[in-house]
């Protein structure tokens, strides 16, 4: 029974995993149809945020509550305003434009901190027993953070005047700006915010992988595929595709290794994409948000 429970709890922290190296994305490219290629620098930004916090000695929860969405938040904001407003309704010029800033990221980050060694931080909260097995009080901790996180997104988007003028605008953008909205300041906000909740999920994730310059790479496939899986619904379709490829590549890593697992998680996503070819969300969960 206690290595049911612990195997269990390691397929709940692969799911929240996903889903919240996913979320970011989802609100990007999910609302705005901007093909963030740097997404992953976002996430790497967002550990490197934390790392250089700790080592000035403030608290790592501030640094990785607060100051990791704060600063990736404003350099969203930065970029949207700076690059990512000339190029709406282009999204292979934005696909283009976005690699080219990962790139510029990667250089700047690599010159500052060099690329040869990974920074680690300590999890906190140490480690729980479960009988004769042990999980990480960490992971815990982020399961729990992926889930409010999901619910505090959708509560903004669907309960508050911020997100129901993001969705009116993103529906329809002419009919938002006759209406009296300032359609520019809703693209730079809802950029902003899918900036900041990478860079939350950045600064979470950077005691558990550590950190290195070019570390976005190892997310940024994984987070396109999820929420292409997922289909058009932000929210559902995030949750929808962690679970299904999450699942997968968790039951495949413990059966056969963490390799296969990677490889099991593509091959379903191949899979789902020839028979659902609008994702999951495209045929369940239509009208969800």
């Amino acid at each position: 029974m206690d290595l049911v429970v612990a195997i269990g709890l390691q397929l709940i922290y692969g799911i929240a995993n996903l889903a919240l190296i996913s979320l970011g994305l989802a609100i990007i490219f999910g609302m705005m149809r901007v093909i963030n290629l740097a997404h992953g620098e976002f996430l790497m930004l967002g550990g490197y945020t934390v790392v250089v916090a700790t080592n000035a000695g403030i608290n790592i929860w501030v640094a990785m509550l607060i100051l990791a969405p704060l600063v990736v938040g404003i350099i969203g904001v930065i970029v949207e305003r700076l690059l990512i407003r000339w190029l709406y309704g282009r999204m292979v010029d934005t696909l283009l434009a976005t690699w080219g800033l990962s790139l510029l990221l990667i250089g700047i980050v690599t010159s500052i901190f060099g690329a040869s060694t990974a920074t680690t931080i300590s999890p906190p909260l140490g480690v729980i027993r479960i009988g004769e097995y042990s999980v990480s009080g960490y992971e815990l901790f982020l399961i729990v953070v992926t889930a409010l996180l999901l619910v505090a997104v959708y509560a903004t988007l669907r309960l508050t005047k911020l997100g129901l003028l993001a969705r009116g605008t993103m529906q329809n953008a002419q009919m938002a700006s006759a209406l009296g909205v300032s359609t520019s300041h809703i693209y730079m906000i809802t950029f902003g915010l899918g900036a900041a909740v990478t860079g939350l999920a950045g600064g979470l994730l950077a005691p558990v992988t550590g950190v290195l310059p070019t570390i976005g790479a190892t997310y940024i496939a994984k987070a396109f595929i999820t929420v292409i899986s997922g289909g058009a619904a932000i929210l559902a379709g995030t949750a929808a595709g962690s679970v299904l490829l999450g699942g997968i590549n968790v039951i495949f890593s413990f059966l056969a290794g963490p390799t296969i697992g990677e490889v099991a998680l593509l091959v379903a996503a191949i899979i789902l994409l020839r028979l659902m070819p609008r994702g999951i969300t495209g045929r369940y969960f239509r009208k969800s948000l």
